[in-house]
């Protein structure tokens, strides 16, 4: 078997960073997010992530180990590491399976403008220039899919999940990487359309407010970061608010 003829989905250009193994559960990560792996699939062979990734078995490992800690995967011994659904699995009582309405999306965004306005603020303080090579990848794959109409569920998760890597907070990583599973990149609810945004419009607002969000942390601009992302999140809030009015208004009419 040629390894060439198919391209790895996991991967990705080397290159140093202080966690390695961080970058592998960020490539897994991404693949559950997007739909590659899905709840049941059984994850490569350690062989096959280490030469994907380019890394040791130990690597291998660390990672698989931090993916069992979020709740992502369970290991069978003798049968390999398989992905599982948030429920059966987690340290955060959070299931992305029950964020089904527009209600849930904005508690849930109330949470997330909290956390990662102060996420994006600690990564302009302390992203090394890796950090913030693969912020600008994420950006870039968000684009390029965007411009083709492929999927934008993996690189919007990959640009929350590059930001979160760059605090260099264990915690930060755990609880975006179990959040973005199924809420960040909003799988299972159409915001846009709920909110009566053609999709085109949506999704060019959503990168140029990504783009304020890594310039900021380019600069090393921590109160421009938060600021950014506050921005970001509320204005998703806001729209989404707006569409629970409407909604709300347009039953009310009916009943009466």
């Amino acid at each position: 078997m040629d390894a060439s003829d198919t391209p790895s989905p996991l991967m990705r250009p080397r290159r140093k960073t202080q966690s390695l193994s961080q970058e592998v559960v960020a490539a897994l990560s991404e693949m559950i997010a997007n739909g590659g792996l899905q709840v049941g699939d059984k994850l490569p062979t350690e062989s096959e992530i280490m030469q994907a990734q380019g890394v040791s078995r130990t690597v291998v490992r660390e990672a698989i180990s931090r993916l069992q800690a979020g709740g992502l995967v369970e290991t069978r011994h003798g049968i390999g590491t398989f992905v599982l659904e948030q429920k059966k699995s987690s340290n955060i009582n959070i299931d992305p399976a029950t964020i089904t309405t527009m209600r849930d999306l904005l508690a849930l965004l109330e949470l997330r403008i909290s956390l990662e306005t102060e996420t994006a603020g600690l990564a302009a303080a302390r992203r090394s220039e890796e950090q913030l090579v693969e912020i600008r990848r994420a950006l870039e794959a968000f684009r390029e899919n965007q411009l083709s109409g492929g999927d934008t569920v993996g690189p919007d998760f990959r640009f929350h999940f590059a930001i979160a890597n760059a605090t260099g907070n264990r915690y930060f990583i755990e609880i975006i990487s179990h959040l973005g599973m199924g809420v960040i990149p909003r799988k299972r609810i159409n915001t846009a359309e709920l909110a009566h945004d053609p999709q085109a419009s949506y999704l060019d607002r959503v990168q140029r407010e990504h783009e304020d969000i890594y310039d900021a942390i380019a600069r090393s601009d921590t109160e421009a970061a938060r600021a950014a992302m506050r921005n970001h999140l509320t204005n998703s809030r806001e729209r989404l608010r707006r569409a629970q009015q409407e909604a709300e208004s347009g039953h009310s009419g009916a009943a009466a």
